[in-house]
């Protein structure tokens, strides 16, 4: 085996091999330097600005103030929402180092009770990093400054001083303005990330003119220039620019008259809906029960809305909006309309012997009228007249000057929703039928199907704004649109019917409250004035036999409704009202609405009565909203927040609300002034 031969390794090779690796080696660095040297100059040279200005933000930041929001107010200028300011406390995700320690000692400072501290802890866990945590608002300014001497301990803690939304009138205008609230993530994406939606303080509209005016409300926010250290503390503010207040938003609404109507709704539940029958101005929209906006501003508990959604009278719902309800006879004075248009002469007669035979099926009257012609028929709420009638001219009549009138229409309204129901004709059911055939069994109009139309029943659903619309329309004799924002519009056109017609109808309805109607008992109590009206009766289940639904337990009681207008000689003002489940069905609503006429008419008369059935009831509606809460509290054995033992030491007394009611709205406080200056006002039913 041949042997491997080893290279000779003299001290000339190892001088050369060094020296070949120290080239490499060398060339390398000085290629690194090289390279490093061109980076360098690129960065001082080439991005000087953009350095700079990263340097720059490092030392100053831009801090977005929030604009104050501007007013909603009456169509007399009195304020129904308002700014004042305020102290809260909030906490930046971001900024946190120790969030249980910063979290207890806000605890003990601030006095929060366990519910809050525990709603706290889940809303920092699923913050985003720019999303601001409320801890808490309203704060008196010795807490406010107890935690701001406490800042350099507790980073990530930002104590405030700004404005917060009010509403004087509480639930009178829980679902007619709403309330604002902190954006959500869903909010805050839908604006394209816009930084003033996480600004800490800042508040958007959740619900009501608050949200669908958002735009207007607003403002555009200011802007601090600020100079920090690196680690992040003031040292001085540069310069400031100033925010512009939102616009303020002037409203058709009386607030007076909303306020009144609301606490006139008593313990009921319903709605009550005015309007000015000339212009369609809507003067009152209440809804009741109602919630606090001002609790939602702040931010509910879940211990509130537990109570609210589980309420079985629905404080939560909007019921001149989204409620629907058949309107029984209310719709009577519609069919009258309708009858004469297809050429039934008012002075025809049918013979009422308690109901109407169709077939081998009877409909029920609530009584045994005689013979009756058009008027009184209205007057005592006739069923077997609008039967036969009805059936006469047939559905497609009665429909065609419904719509005319607003039923089953939706308006054009700054709302957040409609249920606008329906008032149906022969199309309509077979759509019906094709989209939900188990809900219809047959598709074609029956003449059973018109005789529960032409008495408010069967497929027939509205709501208390539409009600209102026809109540109106029939009044003015005009094709009046409602409106809730106060601008100038274009007058009313005249309605397509002959005014004999219309007057006709009228006249009946003053029959059913000043004559021997159905609503004797609800004459204004007024020298001269008088009102017309028509009584409704709404089953909410089948009753057979004698059975009455105006007795029972709550919920299966029948819905009653009143629609009206006033004065009969010259109308001005048409008004709805719907009582869930009421006592005596009918009964229930028209009391309301002769006293809510009378408001505007005599406020004094009208707000003397209302003390009186105040101390009946048990206190103010404010005064009864606390017992209620407080209730529902001890019934789950958690004590009552300390905000609400403050919002009832400053609530009004039985005893202050006894005041009459002022004729003309209240001057606005000066420190209470508003950014800009307040415009001039210019199957049976009975």
């Amino acid at each position: 085996m041949r042997k491997r031969s080893i290279p000779l390794i003299t001290e000339n090779s190892q001088s050369y091999t060094f020296t070949r690796r120290a080239m490499v080696v060398g060339g390398f660095q000085l290629g690194l330097s090289a390279l490093m040297a061109g980076r360098l100059a690129y960065l001082s040279l080439s991005d000087t600005e953009k350095y700079q200005l990263l340097s720059e933000e490092n030392r100053f930041q831009l801090v977005l103030v929030p604009p104050r929001r501007g007013w909603i107010v009456d169509r007399f200028g009195k304020p129904i929402a308002v700014n004042r300011s305020d102290y809260r406390v909030d906490l930046i995700p971001d900024q946190i180092e120790n969030p249980d320690q910063v979290i207890a000692q806000l605890a003990q400072i601030l006095e929060l009770p366990p519910e809050e501290v525990d709603r706290i802890r889940k809303d920092l866990q699923v913050a985003a990093g720019y999303q601001p945590v409320a801890v808490a608002e309203n704060l008196t300014f010795d807490k406010y400054a107890a935690v701001t001497v406490r800042l350099p301990e507790m980073p990530g803690v930002a104590p405030l001083r700004g404005f917060s939304r009010f509403y004087p009138d509480g639930a009178a205008v829980g679902h007619l303005i709403g309330y604002v609230g902190t954006a959500n993530r869903e909010e805050y994406k839908a604006e394209g990330k816009n930084r003033l939606l996480i600004t800490p303080g800042f508040k958007i509209g959740k619900e009501g003119l608050e949200k669908t005016m958002e735009p207007r409300l607003r403002g555009l926010p200011g802007a601090k220039r600020l100079e920090v250290t690196a680690g992040g503390r003031l040292v001085r503010e540069l310069s400031a620019r100033p925010d512009t207040s939102g616009g303020q938003l002037a409203l058709t609404i009386d607030a007076d008259l909303q306020e009144f109507a609301a606490r006139r709704m008593g313990n009921e539940s319903g709605s009550v809906v005015v309007m000015d029958c000339q212009t369609g101005d809507i003067l009152c929209m209440a809804s009741m029960p109602a919630y606090d906006p001002n609790n939602f501003s702040d931010g509910i508990s879940n211990m509130e809305w537990e109570m609210l959604s589980t309420d079985e009278r629905r404080p939560l719902y909007n019921k001149t909006l989204n409620a629907l309800y058949p309107p029984g006879s209310t719709l009577k004075p519609m069919a009258a309309i309708a009858l004469q248009e297809a050429g039934i002469d008012p002075k025809e007669t049918v013979h009422c012997s308690g109901g109407y035979q169709l077939g081998n099926r009877f409909f029920r009257c609530l009584g045994r009228h005689g013979t009756v012609n058009m008027h009184r028929a209205i007057a005592k709420s006739c069923n077997t007249y609008f039967y036969s009638m009805g059936r006469k001219v047939g559905i497609d009549a009665l429909a065609t000057v419904a719509r005319s009138l607003g039923l089953g229409v939706k308006f054009d309204l700054p709302v957040v929703s409609q249920s606008y129901g329906t008032y149906p004709d022969t199309a309509w059911k077979k759509r019906r039928f094709e989209k939900s055939p188990r809900l219809i069994e047959r598709p074609d109009w029956t003449e059973s199907d018109t005789l529960n139309a032409a008495i408010g029943q069967g497929f027939v659903i509205l709501n208390p704004l539409q009600l209102a619309v026809m109540a109106a329309r029939i009044a003015s004799g005009k094709d009046v649109q409602p409106r809730l924002i106060l601008e100038k519009h274009p007058p009313a056109k005249p309605l397509p019917y002959a005014p004999e017609h219309l007057d006709a109808v009228r006249k009946a309805m003053w029959e059913v409250v000043n004559g021997d109607g159905t609503a004797g008992r609800s004459k204004l109590p007024l020298e001269g004035i008088e009102m017309g009206g028509k009584t409704g009766t709404a089953q909410v289940r089948r009753i057979t036999g004698g059975q009455r639904g105006q007795s029972g337990d709550w919920k299966y009681r029948d819905h009653g409704l009143f629609v009206c207008f006033a004065p009969t000689s010259n109308p001005r003002y048409a008004a709805s009202v719907v009582i869930d489940h009421g006592m005596g069905g009918s009964r229930a609503a028209a009391p309301v609405a002769k006293d809510v006429l009378t408001f505007l008419f005599d406020r004094n008369k009208a707000m003397q009565e209302l003390v009186k059935l105040e101390q009946s009831w048990g206190g103010t509606m404010a005064e009864r909203m606390d017992r209620q809460t407080r209730a529902f509290y001890a019934s789950k054995g958690k004590p009552v927040p300390e905000s609400m033992n403050r919002a009832a030491a400053s609530a009004p007394s039985s005893a202050d609300a006894a005041g009459v009611a002022p004729s003309t709205p209240a001057p606005i406080p000066a420190a209470a002034a508003p950014p800009s200056a307040a415009p001039a006002p210019g199957n049976s039913a009975r």
